[in-house]
């Protein structure tokens, strides 16, 4: 959590920083991702990965000259995992088989983000880029609820690398985890469960 917080602090001061040297945009995110339902006792219930779309906003407002900026976005995302509670006595006793757990949230990620923007007029056709930020996820939905217990908001630790094609369009993969608890199972209340995510998302900036 000291980790998120110093992310926070320093897309703050990024933010109270800019003056007019700024330029900001928005655009349309489309994508999907790979999620494991990693437990922490892991010889307790076995689990396989499932994939789920994302759809949304996502801003951006880039500091001129210096190649870093912010952005921030407003996802719907889908993170599933196959969870075969049969395997179990205890839960097949009550009905409990493989099951999909599917988890429905809004995203908010806020990133810290640096492009290579010097690379003698490259940049206009093909630009390199990174990130790092928290992102916070809001439930809207979930199954199996009589199997485990959610929280309403997650927070994950949110990274990856992309490129950007003609000033417009920003292809990204990245990796995020959940600090606390994705969710714990009901017959086992230590039985914790946190979403590791990879994933791929395409962004159209519009001017």
């Amino acid at each position: 959590m000291k980790k998120i917080n110093l992310l926070i602090a320093m897309l703050l001061l990024c933010a109270t920083a800019a003056t007019a040297q700024t330029t900001s945009r928005w655009g349309i995110t489309a994508g999907a991702n790979i999620n494991e339902v990693h437990f922490k006792q892991t010889d307790i219930v076995p689990s396989e990965r499932a994939w789920g779309p994302q759809i949304g906003l996502t801003g951006e407002m880039n500091f001129s000259g210096v190649g870093f900026g912010v952005d921030a976005g407003l996802l719907y995302t889908l993170k599933q995992g196959k969870v075969n509670y049969g395997s179990r006595t205890m839960w097949s006793a009550v009905g409990a088989g493989n099951e999909t757990v599917s988890m429905h949230y809004l995203d908010v990620p806020l990133h810290l983000k640096f492009k290579w923007h010097r690379m003698g007029g490259l940049e206009t056709t093909i630009m390199p880029l990174v990130y790092v930020g928290p992102q916070f996820s809001f439930l809207v939905g979930a199954n199996n609820k009589n199997l485990n217990t959610y929280p309403p908001v997650n927070v994950y630790l949110d990274m990856g690398a992309g490129i950007e094609l003609f000033e417009r369009c920003q292809l990204r993969a990245g990796y995020n985890f959940s600090v606390g608890q994705t969710f714990h199972t009901k017959l086992l209340d230590d039985n914790v469960a946190k979403n590791r995510t990879w994933y791929f998302n395409v962004t159209w900036f519009l001017k």
